[in-house]
């Protein structure tokens, strides 16, 4: 067969020609690279051995550890707003209420460019914000990234986020939150106070009952989208939140609010610095506390905290005349005088280097202790003082509660003044016994004539009846404390003399009621000038304290008016006062007229 050029045999492939290259390229690849493979086979077999160990550990041993872990990175937790507890009247009517609200937020990474314009000209508008506060919170970076929680508005009624929520604003979001609410012209505003931004009470019983009122709010964990959406987990709650329990108070809402209108009509006609108006009831359950100047609480920010101020638990004053009544009953019931002793009472008298006189002259007179009483006069009372003493008076003020806490654990009280005897000079004992050199509050006052009302048992006043919880139940106050000050036939001697001072022989006829029984009291002082320490140019304070029906007392009205201008004795200033709420009020309480008439009384021999 022939054979061609390299000798290959016709009909057969030939091989390709030898190179001088080829036996290189063979060293090559078996003595280099074949190597090299291997070690990067083990490497990589290593390599992948570890991986897979890893997998199985993470997987297997550690798996629960590490979903919690990745979970986590996306998981946030979150508080869930509770309901404050409302503060009502004893029919439940409220004083304070919570609502639900909505707080308006920017999310400032979700906000549309296209949107931003419209965004601040809505929101500065709707809530009567600069603009340039909008932009901020638009602008606004945390650690160098866009915000994504920026607040623009809180207590926003859900009606008004429901129309912004329409306009289809990215970024714009709400969560729910509880806005404090105050009914106008409750005429609770001292007394009550108010909440701050963050739900927590500041002043008055929003703040004394905060840890009451205020609940516990929940504790939820929830998914973060990558877009900052929140997202709530399935057994994601980590604490329900706790409504706050609602608080009832012994006050008559109507009665309050009335209370509250006279006072300031009174006020306001005799150019008044201030005032206030206390009902209570024999058994020393506050049904009204009012007091000028006062305010919104809805609006507390525009006001001062002079006029915040309870004056009525706030206020100490000399009681005048008012305070005799204490000087009676010590008499009386020590067995010093009868209501028929009979006093001789000139129109001043002496004592050390200071003359003590009645308020209006007159010739001598033969007064019984009913006399004494019913014409208000200041010698008699310190003849009746001089014979109980120093001690005995001290004693009997503070059983009847002067210079004593009235019990109501209300911020800014004034206990008042009353100084021991040992440190009486010789003036202090004619004094106290016509309500000088000594002091009280509103409150203090009017528990005297509640304890002479409730047959001679004084109770601590209070305010609370009750608490309620979310479901409704009741739970009552405990009962507060009572002390016997003096015996009921006292008391009832005591009544009958008040009752006689509201007669036309008395120093305060217009303070009666048409059909009622009414005793009482009136009551002028001089104030202290805060600039000078004396008397002189302080001004007075005038005031009338008394109970209805005189035969069988359920109600106590006590009125302080201080510095009023023209009228300043306690019969033509405060008594107008105290018979329109004591009109009222046994019309709210529903008390029948009286069907007795008082005996007759011997006020003079």
């Amino acid at each position: 067969m022939p054979r061609n050029r390299t000798g290959a045999s016709a009909g057969r492939r030939p091989h390709p020609a030898p190179s001088i290259r080829s036996p290189l390229r063979r060293r090559f690849r078996r003595g280099a690279i074949q190597p090299r493979i291997r070690v990067m086979g083990a490497i990589l077999g290593t390599v992948l051995l570890l991986f897979a160990a890893r997998l199985v550990q993470i997987q297997g041993f550690n798996a629960d550890d590490y979903a919690e872990a990745a979970a986590n990175l996306r998981l946030t937790t979150i508080e869930i707003p509770t309901v404050r507890g409302d503060i009502t009247d004893m029919a439940g009517r409220p004083f304070a209420m919570s609502v639900e609200v909505r707080t308006v937020f920017l999310d400032p990474a979700e906000v549309r460019d296209d949107q931003r314009e419209e965004i601040v000209q809505e929101l500065s508008r709707r809530f009567d914000l600069p603009p340039e506060e909008i932009v901020a919170k638009l602008n606004a970076r945390v650690d160098g990234r866009p915000s994504r929680y920026e607040v623009v508005q809180r207590g926003v009624p859900i009606e008004e986020w429901k129309e912004i929520r329409e306009l289809g604003f990215h970024g714009v979001s709400a969560e729910r939150d509880y806005k404090r609410v105050y009914p106008e012209e409750t005429g609770a505003a001292n007394l009550v106070g108010f909440v701050g931004l963050d739900g927590h009470g500041l002043e008055g019983l929003e703040a004394v009952l905060d840890s009451t009122l205020a609940g516990e709010a929940g504790q939820q964990q929830v998914e973060v989208g990558s877009d900052g959406t929140q997202i709530p987990m399935a057994g994601g709650l980590i604490r329900e939140p706790v409504p706050g329990r609602t608080v009832r108070l012994t006050l008559d809402l109507d009665l309050q609010w009335y209370a509250q209108q006279a006072l300031n009509r009174r006020v306001e006609e005799l150019d008044a610095e201030a005032g206030s108006v206390v009902v209570m009831t024999r058994d020393g359950q506050i049904r009204a506390m009012a007091n000028y100047p006062t305010y919104d609480p809805n609006n507390f920010s525009a006001v001062s905290a002079e006029q915040r101020r309870n004056g009525a638990v706030a206020d100490a004053f000399e009681p005048g005349s008012t305070a005799k009544v204490i000087t009676v009953a010590a008499a009386l019931e020590e067995g010093l005088v009868t209501p028929d002793t009979v006093f001789t009472v000139p129109s001043s008298i002496r004592r050390y280097d200071q003359v003590f006189r009645d308020a209006n002259p007159h010739p001598t007179q033969r007064l019984t202790v009913n006399g004494i009483m019913a014409t208000s006069s200041n010698v008699g009372a310190i003849q009746i003082g001089e014979k109980v003493g120093a001690e005995k008076m001290y004693e009997y003020l503070r059983r009847f509660g002067v210079g004593q806490p009235t019990g109501l654990d209300l911020p800014g009280e004034n206990t008042g003044i009353l100084t021991a005897p040992e440190h009486w000079s010789g003036t202090d004992l004619p004094s106290v016994s016509f309500g000088h050199s000594v002091s009280v509050n509103a409150v203090q006052l009017a528990s005297v004539y509640a304890t002479i009302a409730n047959d001679g048992v004084r109770v601590t006043p209070t305010l609370i009846a009750g608490m309620e919880d979310a479901d409704g139940e009741f739970e009552a106050a405990p009962d507060p404390e009572s002390e016997r000050v003096i015996s009921a036939d006292t008391a009832a001697d005591l009544r009958l003399m008040l009752e006689a001072v509201t007669e036309e022989t008395g120093t305060a006829p217009q303070a009666r009621v048409e059909g009622y029984r009414v005793g009482g009291k009136t009551g002028t002082a001089n104030r202290i000038n805060p600039e000078t320490g004396k008397y002189q140019g302080g001004g007075y304070v005038s005031s009338f304290v008394g109970f209805a029906p005189a035969d069988d007392p359920e109600l106590v009205v006590s009125v302080v008016l201080h510095s009023p201008k023209g009228e300043y004795y306690g019969g033509e200033a405060a008594t107008p006062v105290f018979t329109d709420v004591m009109s009222f009020a046994l019309k709210t309480a529903r008390i029948p007229p009286t069907q007795t008439e008082r005996p007759p009384l011997r006020l003079m021999e």
